[in-house]
């Protein structure tokens, strides 16, 4: 049986994640306080909910030619639409630095995900 974080462990994942890629990348993100990334937190999850299923489905040819690493582009779109809703506490220095944010964060998800899954056997 696989097994999933509940939105509230998601939640606190994405907020420590961001926090700490926020003190590893100073020139790329910028987040104002632990309180913006906590609204930066939910924001993605929320956005990840509802918007990140249609924008799959709709880039599923690129998806496909791309052989799935269009999905770390959709990621970047959603951090990017992200730190446009939360605003000046929340910013990426550009496209680029939201890709490489989407790109480590999938990386520790997975990472966690596939320990939760072994953990849980």
């Amino acid at each position: 049986m696989y097994n999933r974080f509940s939105f509230l462990q998601r939640l606190l994942i994405n907020v420590i994640m961001l926090l700490a890629l926020a003190g590893f990348f100073k020139n790329g993100l910028y987040i104002e306080n632990f309180t913006t990334g906590i609204l930066a937190a939910l924001v993605l999850g929320i956005l990840n909910g509802i918007l990140r299923p249609f924008l799959q489905l709709i880039s599923l040819p690129l998806t496909l030619l791309t052989f799935g690493l269009f999905g770390f582009v959709i990621n970047a779109v959603i951090l990017w639409l992200t730190s446009w809703i939360v605003g000046a506490g929340f910013q990426f220095a550009s496209f680029g630095w939201a890709l490489l944010i989407s790109v480590i964060m999938s990386v520790i998800n997975a990472i966690l995900s596939s320990y939760l899954v072994r953990n849980n056997k």
